[in-house]
């Protein structure tokens, strides 16, 4: 379940550190009982992006199979083979 703390709680940031460290998930951040803003570990952070960078990366991959701009692997290696005389 996620954690939500008031802003007024940011006041004491080693104990939002800590909090953060051992959440391991974001924690969602109200201002006047409404959503704010979103904090979370550096290391947590890097995982997300590496996570959402492989999501593109397969959603470009699948497009790209969809329009048909793929190769096959062996002829692709062959046609190297002979440009390079391997």
């Amino acid at each position: 379940m996620p954690q939500i703390i008031p802003i007024k709680d940011l006041k004491n940031t080693a104990e939002i550190s800590e909090m953060v460290h051992a959440a391991k998930e974001p924690i969602y951040v109200t201002k006047n009982g409404y959503g704010d803003m979103v904090i979370m570990s550096m290391e947590l952070y890097e995982t997300t992006m590496k996570r959402l960078d492989i999501y593109r990366d397969l959603e470009l991959s699948e497009k790209d199979i969809e329009s048909g701009r793929i190769n096959d692997a062996r002829q692709s290696l062959g046609k190297l083979k002979e440009k390079y005389e391997l």
